[in-house]
């Protein structure tokens, strides 16, 4: 395996995923974005989409590679990428060539790489190469445009998502957590002493260290069994109880620091606690979960077809069935209000609902309740009865 390593977990400090907030919030992204259903689907020049057949739309269906569900493969994706701000995706095809030269790709497998470091090399011609390097000691060099990159935080960096090296830029976050790590240990170790120290045991006489060991334990067991409460004492000693009132950081600054890993990952408290209504997921799909979406199917799409495939129209989409935003009944409420008027095709009322196209779904169908404002005089005179001068209702309307 390239991975080459056992599953070890660093210490708080050296590394965000120590944090239970930080790996909530992120399973939170890649268990909505798991949802998703990838197609390959090819639009015409009329806007017209269709579903071609072939390997993509069968990985995509029943499992990208043979280690991974297409589930299974985008949560991979998503942990990658919030992990090192970049994940590279390499698809495995075969060749054929057309008899103009144009080559034909067919897909056997789509595999998501995670190595340690990755340089990029130029030829002489000016095309880029990735020379990758895993742990298991093993170093491959591939053409830059054979691999789907997905970058996150794509700033300073020419190629690569994250800060100017390359690499997750977490300092900022780093800083909170730590913070937030010191806090709750204080937390523990003011509970601990509270429920630690009782009191003082003074024992009047003169006593060798076995003794004082014998005089406590009897004190304790007196203590344990003390049902009623009351405590007998000789007169050799004198118990003063000690008061501890450790002070507890407040509710609000807990509060805060909380927050501010939930808004570094766009993953608000409703989310976090599966406790969210339309409004709420709307505002997280929005801001969080739509740019990841977009930015899969832009570097599907850029990568797996050839220029000329770009040109017929094909496209990697992935439909969010699962994952709208809107209620059942908004949807249809929408899709009832624009289908009448002709609006919707019902490929494109299937898109709105999250499923894909169907072959024969570019059908328009409008309701007969509706006529044209710049004939709608002619269109009721048409409708009159000529006895009585009143309009006829169409059966629509009886």
């Amino acid at each position: 395996m390239l991975g080459g390593y056992m599953p070890v977990f660093s210490q708080f400090g050296n590394s965000i995923y120590a944090s239970d907030i930080v790996q909530n919030c992120i399973d939170i992204i890649a268990t909505e974005i798991s949802k998703l259903q990838p197609r390959h689907i090819r639009t015409d020049g009329n806007g017209m989409q269709t579903t071609p057949r072939g390997n993509l739309n069968r990985l995509f269906k029943f499992g990208p590679n043979e280690l991974m569900t297409t589930r299974d493969f985008l949560e991979k994706i998503i942990w990658l990428l919030y992990m090192n701000f970049n994940v590279f995706i390499y698809p495995v095809y075969t060749v054929q060539l057309r008899e103009d030269g144009s080559e034909i790709r067919s897909y056997t497998a789509l595999y998501p790489l995670n190595p340690y470091q990755v340089d990029y090399l130029q030829d002489p011609t000016g095309r880029l190469y990735v020379k990758m390097y895993f742990a298991s000691g093993d170093q491959f060099t591939v053409p830059y445009s054979d691999l789907i990159h997905i970058r996150k935080r794509y700033s300073v960096n020419e190629i690569m998502g994250g800060g100017s090296n390359g690499q997750p830029d977490n300092e900022a976050l780093l800083k909170m957590l730590r913070i937030n790590d010191t806090v709750l240990q204080g937390i523990e170790k003011g509970i601990k002493t509270s429920m630690s120290i009782r009191g003082v045991l003074k024992i009047a006489t003169m006593m060798d260290d076995e003794s004082q060991r014998k005089e406590r334990e009897r004190f304790e067991k007196l203590m344990s069994s003390g049902d009623s409460g009351i405590l007998p004492v000789d007169l050799k000693g004198e118990f003063t109880p000690i008061s501890i009132d450790p002070k507890m950081v407040d509710k609000d600054t807990l509060d805060f620091l909380k927050t501010g890993v939930q808004e570094w990952f766009g993953v608000s408290l409703p989310m976090l606690a599966r406790d969210y209504n339309d409004e709420q997921y709307q505002a997280f799909y929005e801001s969080t979960l739509e740019p990841i979406l977009i930015g899969l199917s832009q570097a599907f799409t850029k990568t797996i077809f050839t220029p000329r495939e770009l040109d017929m129209g094909n496209e990697i989409v992935f439909f969010q069935r699962d994952m709208m935003y809107l209620s059942t009944a908004a949807k249809l409420n929408l899709i009832k209000t624009a289908g009448e008027q002709g609006l919707l095709s019902d490929n494109q009322k299937l898109a709105l609902l999250g499923y894909p196209p169907l072959p024969d779904g570019n059908r328009i169908t409008q309701s007969l309740n509706y006529v044209d404002r710049s004939i709608i005089n002619i269109y009721q005179l048409n409708g009159a009865n000529p006895k009585s001068g009143k309009a006829v209702k169409d059966d629509a309307e009886e």
